[in-house]
């Protein structure tokens, strides 16, 4: 059986006759199951691990990236497939990396079932799949329990499993999500100098590391923001998930 989660946001009218539309297609294509419309509250753990012990074969996310977010730290690393059918009126990311287009197409591309087995990161309790990024400024990150690096100018730090854009990545850097890997991008506005002179590289491969930063916070999957000191690992093979052809890795 397929089950729907739908957002809350997705109680808005806006929303109404779209996803009349959405569920006409899913039905077309045979996909159609259980619709469950969360309230304000979001519940989402509670709503989708009842369906998983009532027999759920897909979860399918329905909304923004951080609906996605929380539907996969809902599902807690159960093997049921993850779909997504991303609406809202800014682009999923997340759903772009997986090369899923917008709401009639992920119809499309779920009924294509084409299932990749992927990694997540954890970052304290919080799953993410895709990246995590935070200024470079007051960054302190420890790699490996002894290497650490304090970042004093301006800039981002990109922990990646996925990335949300090919864009701008450096060639040295694997960024595959399925390799039991992370990849820490350090980009400053003088990033060949300073690294130069004080870690060599730009990229760095790591299992785990830890990250702490006194002013800034840690988004993740461009939606879920979290606070330092922060612990991140590669959480390899956890996530099957329905992609697209289209997708960046």
């Amino acid at each position: 059986m397929h089950v729907y989660i739908y957002d809350s946001f997705l109680n808005h009218n806006k929303y109404h006759n779209l996803l009349a539309k959405i569920e006409t297609r899913i039905t077309d294509l045979g996909l159609n199951g259980k619709i469950c419309r969360l309230g304000a509250s979001k519940n989402y753990s509670a709503t989708i691990q009842d369906e998983i012990k009532r027999g759920a074969k897909t979860i399918i996310a329905v909304g923004n990236d951080e609906t996605i977010n929380q539907v996969i730290n809902a599902m807690n690393g159960s093997e049921i497939p993850l779909g997504i059918i991303p609406v809202g009126k800014n682009e999923s990311l997340v759903a772009t990396s997986l090369g899923i287009g917008r709401e009639l197409l992920a119809c499309d591309i779920l009924s294509a079932r084409r299932i990749e087995k992927l990694d997540l990161v954890l970052a304290n309790d919080t799953l993410f799949l895709t990246e995590g990024k935070i200024t470079t400024k007051g960054s302190i990150i420890e790699i490996n329990q002894g290497y650490s690096i304090e970042i004093l100018e301006g800039g981002e730090v990109s922990i990646i499993n996925l990335p949300l854009s090919t864009v701008d990545l450096p060639t040295t850097g694997k960024f595959k999500p399925d390799d039991g890997l992370l990849e820490v991008f350090i980009k400053t506005k003088e990033t060949a100098n300073f690294l130069k002179k004080s870690v060599g590289q730009s990229v760095f491969t790591t299992k785990e590391l830890t990250l702490d930063n006194k002013s800034y916070l840690l988004r993740v999957d461009n939606s879920i923001d979290i606070k330092t000191p922060i612990k991140i690992k590669s959480c390899p093979q956890s996530l099957n998930v329905i992609v697209g052809k289209n997708r960046t890795f």
